[in-house]
């Protein structure tokens, strides 16, 4: 049986006819750059969130590129953020001439550890990036005060995590800002790259906006240096087809990770923590197990999809080393890159898919 890690055509199968007649009206418009389509998504999701403005841009990066810039972050400031992400939170950082500072994960929940963000903080400390991983939010709370202390912004990095909740809250909606990524894979995922941010900073808006068409106001006129970041119109169609079943298909990877966890129960697997305070939406259903390697290459052996998030921690990528943020400085993020994988939670799996990926794991480790 073929299980594969993701199967986006199961999905498009069901709104097809919808997508492409979305997108016919922008097409019969001609309206290819911002208009009537992208302000539609940007009010939904604004609502969604339970924020008052959002911003459409081209990427969850530039959702966080934007985010930075228009905060002021730029050369030698510094941004405390986690290693165990993917590239995109540390490399915004950089690319705008900030400097990523790592804090080491809580080991259950592989965000963020608030209990060690206040003493990476310096005098050029300007912002904590937490990142919302694999669909469960961190825990905001702790990070939040500690910003407050220290007159931090707080970057929410919620690219995989629309919709999540922490005590209630939606993700983007407790920091300053909140950025996030319509990469196809995610829950509610484009037909290209997309991203938004959402904020309830009416004064941060105004400069998100602009600076997202090159700091530009009025036409030709330009205060700041900002970036080509503008959503593609093509984009919100689609997003706008398929976000009436974000949460449906948010319950179905909830249904299926509770499978899993009932199926690994009592053996060497470590199932996800969700935390009490938390609503996960599964972007990913990540285990812990001995013998990771061979049981990855066990599975593709046997047509069955998975993969590592993530293999390299950011502090010991090679682009960073400049940092001195060596082996050992964030022992939790280097241990959980070594045992953790990714396996097929995508909401059309069946019974009978997820009882495979089960047995073929178990029974390769007894």
């Amino acid at each position: 049986m073929q299980v594969p890690l993701l199967d986006l055509k199961a999905q498009y199968a069901t709104i097809k006819e919808e997508v492409l007649a979305k997108i016919n009206q922008v097409l019969d418009s001609q309206r290819c750059i911002g208009g009537p389509m992208v302000e539609e998504l940007e009010c939904a999701i604004a609502g969604v969130c339970n924020c008052k403005y959002a911003i459409g841009v081209s990427s969850g990066t530039d959702a966080l590129v934007n985010s930075l810039m228009s905060l002021g972050i730029g050369e030698g400031d510094e941004v405390i953020t986690t290693p165990f992400t993917f590239f995109a939170t540390a490399g915004s950082i950089a690319r705008v001439g900030a400097v990523p500072v790592f804090v080491d994960i809580d080991p259950v929940t592989y965000n963020i550890n608030p209990a060690i963000i206040e003493a990476a903080i310096t005098k050029k400390t300007k912002a904590v990036m937490p990142v919302h991983l694999f669909g469960q939010m961190a825990d905001m709370d702790p990070i939040m005060q500690i910003a407050g202390q220290a007159s931090l912004a707080v970057i929410e990095d919620a690219a995989q995590a629309i919709s999540a909740t922490y005590k209630g809250k939606k993700a983007g909606q407790i920091g300053t800002c909140g950025c996030f990524s319509f990469f196809p894979s995610k829950n509610l995922g484009g037909i290209g790259d997309g991203g938004m941010i959402v904020t309830n900073d009416e004064q941060l808006y105004h400069r998100l906006f602009i600076m997202r068409n090159h700091g530009m106001e009025p036409k030709y006129y330009h205060k700041y240096i900002g970036g080509n970041f503008r959503l593609d119109p093509i984009q919100a169609a689609a997003l706008l087809v398929k976000l009436p079943h974000l949460d449906d298909w948010s319950e179905g990877r909830r249904k299926n990770a509770a499978y899993y966890d009932k199926k690994f129960k009592g053996s060497v697997v470590q199932t996800p923590v969700i935390s009490d305070d938390c609503v996960s939406i599964y972007n990913q259903y990540v285990i812990r197990l001995p013998r990771r390697d061979e049981v990855v290459k066990h599975l593709q052996a046997n047509g069955i999809g998975c993969d590592i998030y993530y293999p390299v921690p950011m502090h010991l990528q090679e682009c960073f080393a400049y940092l001195g943020q060596g082996v050992g400085t964030c022992p939790e993020a280097e241990k959980a890159a070594k045992e953790v994988m990714a396996l097929p939670v995508y909401p059309e799996l069946t019974d009978a898919m997820q009882d495979h990926v089960v047995d073929t794991i178990l029974d390769f480790l007894s």
